[in-house]
């Protein structure tokens, strides 16, 4: 007896490639299924937010403080000072006679009276005494004097002559300061001019 062979067909092996790719397929259709079944969550929608107007106001900057103007110290005016007040003292001056030796001659004294012998005799007029108007100069305030604030009042006693200048001049009341008192004198002394008296109608 013979023996048969019995052809029995050999099965194909399957392509892993095809059977990832179909796993693939499937898997991605599940998906897809799942996500078109699955209900919409309400969209969110943002809150409209309230609108704020804001104020911008622009402040300028300060202005850089000047510096103070300098100060200027003026210097103060020099006090006034007072000018000695010069009171002259008119003397009335002694009638002399004249000499011709150059030297002044004593005041004439009147001779005494003699007994009244019914005869009418001279006398001699005593002097008059007569007050003396002056034309007087401004004083110049010495430099020193004024430099040092030195004021005061000096009293002179003045001798004239019949012209009505000074020819003697002294110190009556010293006004406390000699260079005041100095300064007085030399200038009363130098430039100070007098109205002579009048006595019977003639300087005296």
């Amino acid at each position: 007896m013979s023996s048969a062979s019995l052809a029995v067909p050999s099965r194909a092996h399957p392509d892993p490639v095809r059977i990832a790719a179909l796993s693939a397929t499937i898997a991605l259709n599940l998906a897809a299924f799942v996500i078109a079944i699955r209900p919409k969550a309400p969209s969110l929608m943002p809150a409209a937010l309230p609108h704020t107007s804001l104020l911008v106001r622009w402040i300028e900057a300060p202005k850089p403080t000047p510096p103070p103007p300098p100060v200027v110290v003026k210097p103060l005016p020099p006090r006034p000072v007072a000018m000695p007040r010069v009171t002259p003292v008119a003397v009335h001056p002694p009638v002399v006679v004249p000499t011709t030796e150059g030297r002044i001659a004593a005041p004439v004294v009147p001779p005494a009276t003699l007994p009244s012998t019914g005869t009418p005799t001279t006398t001699t007029a005593a002097p008059v005494e007569a007050t003396l108007a002056y034309r007087s100069a401004p004083l110049r305030y010495p430099h020193t004097a004024l430099r040092q604030h030195l004021q005061g009042t000096v009293l002179l006693r003045v001798l004239v002559d019949e012209t009505g200048k000074p020819i003697d001049v002294q110190i009556a009341h010293s006004s406390g300061y000699t260079l005041l008192d100095h300064s007085a004198r030399e200038q009363v002394l130098a430039g100070w001019r007098f109205t002579p008296a009048m006595a019977n109608g003639h300087p005296v």
